[in-house]
């Protein structure tokens, strides 16, 4: 039986405005999707997913999931039915790049059953197919920190920049616990951006001024000025109209808490937000002040 793995992402800085080229930043966290893959006689696949999940989540996304699928054996060239297993300390959810880390687990359990060797590059290139089932057009951030880990500077038809911390840094993650259509939000900003374009210019730049400013802060670990940033990042991804009341809500609870900072990441429109909590205490401070709420917090770092 052949095994892979993929790790789940958080955005820190720029989700939607990388579409339009603006540099994004992200960090795959410390959670990972497990695959686990054997031939099998028959359909072309079968799929048995144990992944915990927000309520909802895997049905929703059950047809996407089935041509991902697809699309990962199409490119890898395998004919072949298989049985794939799905599990890890990911939950499946939105906004916490679920959909990449399968994909990424997938190819690499797809690999290792089938006795193929690939680079990290080349498994990377086959999760970008799996996510263009999930989102479309991937930015492609997901399926690099899925693959490689680590902390991405990203710039769209740039190859993209691994960046290195001084070390792993605390983090809260909370699920509003809305299942996000990502391709809906972006197609939203589009036609957005079209109706309101001097407006939405002025936003966009903005986020490019701030993304520099916020690279080097995390780069010299200036923590508290990295916090800042992403509360004025969420400012501006509340003026493009891709969060949501229930973000926006936990952003000011985590806030409160004593997050160094706190937005939401990922597509938007429910989802995930995430919360800087640099130590242990603080991490702990400010999930349990969301889970007070009523609301799943995912203690995890970012920099692995």
């Amino acid at each position: 039986m052949g095994k892979g793995y993929g790790y789940g992402k958080v955005i820190l800085f720029n989700e939607h405005f990388v579409v339009y080229g603006i540099p994004a930043i992200a960090s795959a966290i410390d959670k990972k999707t497990i695959a686990e893959v054997k031939k099998c006689h028959g359909r072309e696949f079968i799929i048995h997913d144990n992944r915990e999940e927000t309520p909802g989540y895997k049905k929703e996304k059950l047809e996407q999931q089935k041509e991902s699928i697809r699309l990962i054996k199409k490119a890898m060239g395998i004919d072949e039915c298989i049985e794939i297993w799905l599990s890890g300390d990911l939950r499946a959810a939105s906004g916490v790049g679920a959909s990449a880390a399968s994909c990424a687990a997938i190819a690499r359990a797809i690999a290792d059953e089938f006795g193929m060797k690939f680079s990290d590059e080349e498994i990377n290139e086959f999760a970008y197919e799996g996510e263009k089932a999930y989102h479309g057009n991937p930015s492609g951030i997901d399926n690099t920190c899925a693959t490689f880990g680590g902390l991405v500077w990203y710039e769209k038809g740039k190859k993209m920049e691994l960046l290195k911390i001084e070390k792993p840094v605390e983090i809260v993650m909370g699920d509003t616990g809305i299942v996000a259509n990502t391709k809906k939000a972006v197609e939203g900003v589009r036609e957005r951006r079209e109706k309101y374009k001097e407006k939405y210019d002025k936003i966009f730049e903005e986020a490019k001024q701030l993304v520099y400013e916020a690279r080097e802060a995390l780069l010299s670990m200036k923590l508290d000025r990295v916090g800042e940033l992403m509360n004025k990042n969420h400012e501006l991804l509340q003026e493009i109209e891709v969060s949501s009341p229930e973000l926006d809500f936990l952003v000011s609870v985590a806030r409160k808490a004593g997050a160094y900072g706190a937005k939401m990441t990922g597509g938007g429109l429910g989802g995930y937000m995430v919360a800087l909590t640099p130590g242990k205490e603080l991490q702990e401070k400010v999930a349990k002040a969301i889970e007070k709420e009523g609301y799943y917090a995912l203690r995890t770092r970012i920099g692995i």
